[in-house]
């Protein structure tokens, strides 16, 4: 497969790896976009991991609570510029908010509901497509979380690109830390046993390529491996983590919340556009398509 300058680009954008090494790992892995950043990642080590996770759509994550009942959600435009609109910020409350009091079951259940709160008047849905005939940019309700299983809730955004839920019983000052705390070092799970298998077994696999080209005896590789797959179990586990504002820098969250006598139990964290490739191909055409099917329909 012929690599291209592109591709070289995007896989450069992701891995902050040199062109060249870019290059080389995307011929190797014969134009597969992942199997070239895990291969980045054997030789380069953490560095060509540290900006695979860059925002790559633009967007809103917009949060609501009352009482106990809650909700997250992110909603996606294409431009910076649409995301501080204000009929677009007012539009992702009032989608947070319809959320948290309706539970709907899906994204197409929630586009159904009617916007007002009386239940009259145009769906979610409706105002969605007036939106984009009026801006002239294509917006998207991409996913949200709902709680309301009567424990308290502690929400935080870091701007409107990084939105945190946190239910938990216990300190209300405690939970807010632990909101921050995730936006900042964005764990995966709240303990090691509860990490997805599909995470540990791409992290063994690549603990399991650098091990091997050190040389060293197969009972020494096999420890190599499952030291770097348990260091990687702690870095990631909320618990486990040293807490962000840890006084001592060594207190994890696990100790603090003992301390206050808070139980986390459970979260969501919303990174606008995270897992989102931009598209390069023609947006004037693509917006004044959108707009000319958003006012025939």
């Amino acid at each position: 497969m012929a690599i291209t300058a592109s591709m070289v680009a995007e896989l450069r954008a992701k891995t902050d790896a040199p062109m060249m090494e870019c290059k080389k790992a995307l011929t190797e892995a014969e134009g597969d976009m992942e199997r070239a950043e895990e291969l980045l990642r054997v030789k380069l080590g953490s560095k060509a991991g540290k900006a695979a996770s860059r925002i790559t759509a633009e967007g809103v994550v917009s949060s609501f609570v009352d009482g106990t009942t809650g909700a997250l959600v992110e909603i996606n435009c294409e431009t910076d510029f649409v995301s501080k609109n204000d009929s677009f910020l007012a539009f992702t409350k009032a989608t947070a908010e319809l959320i948290a009091k309706h539970n709907p079951a899906d994204v197409a259940a929630l586009s159904a509901l009617a916007y007002e709160q009386d239940g009259f008047g145009p769906t979610l849905e409706d105002v969605r497509k007036g939106l984009i005939g009026k801006i002239g940019e294509n917006m998207a309700i991409r996913r949200f979380q709902r709680y309301a299983n009567g424990g308290k809730l502690a929400s935080y955004l870091h701007g409107t690109r990084i939105g945190v839920m946190v239910e938990f019983d216990g300190d209300d000052v405690a939970a807010k830390d632990v909101a921050m705390h995730v936006a900042a070092m964005k764990p995966v799970a709240l303990s090691s046993n509860d990490v997805p298998a599909a995470l540990i077994e791409k992290e063994r696999s690549v603990a399991t390529q650098k091990a091997a080209e050190s040389g060293k005896p197969a009972d020494i590789v096999a420890k190599m491996v499952e030291g770097s797959v348990q260091k990687y179990l702690k870095e990631v586990s909320l618990f486990d983590q040293v807490f962000v504002k840890a006084a001592d820098g060594k207190q994890t969250v696990a100790a603090m919340l003992k301390d206050k006598a808070t139980a986390i139990k459970g979260f969501t964290m919303y990174v606008v556009g995270e897992g989102i490739e931009k598209k390069v191909d023609d947006f004037a055409a693509e917006v004044a398509a959108q707009v000319a099917a958003a006012k025939g329909q």
